[in-house]
């Protein structure tokens, strides 16, 4: 059993940055593949970013490639997203997920456990 608690978000204007983190617990959360997905007001839950158990290999939605960063920290079993030059289509609730598959997940029916979401604004 993994829970997953993410933080970080808030109100940014476009252009600005903001990390997320999504702290889990437990002493295996370095034996899962972690994920970002977020979901805009009344659009679809969508994929955003990956990383494996080691934080050797990431994958990112081609919406957000080269302006948001995976990375992990298993020592304080922590995933952050880095997202920088933020746009107003960012703007959603962001989701940590947690899979016990191997190699990097983009569909949500891969991952096992979900927080409860942090909430990303971004004004124009």
């Amino acid at each position: 059993q993994v829970q997953l608690v993410e933080s970080g978000g808030g109100l940014v204007q476009a252009g600005g940055s903001l990390r997320l983190s999504c702290t889990g617990s437990g002493r295996t959360f370095s034996s899962y593949g972690v994920g970002w997905f977020r979901q805009a007001l009344g659009k679809e839950r969508a994929f955003v970013a990956a990383i494996n158990l080691s934080g050797s290999s990431t994958g990112y939605a081609d919406s957000v490639k080269g302006r948001f960063t995976i990375s992990r920290d298993n020592a304080k079993n922590t995933v952050y997203l880095q997202m920088n030059s933020l746009k107003p289509e960012d703007t959603a609730v962001y989701y940590c997920a947690a899979t016990s598959r191997l190699g990097l997940q983009g569909k949500e029916y891969a991952y096992e456990y979900w927080g409860q979401g942090t909430q990303v604004t971004v004004s124009s």
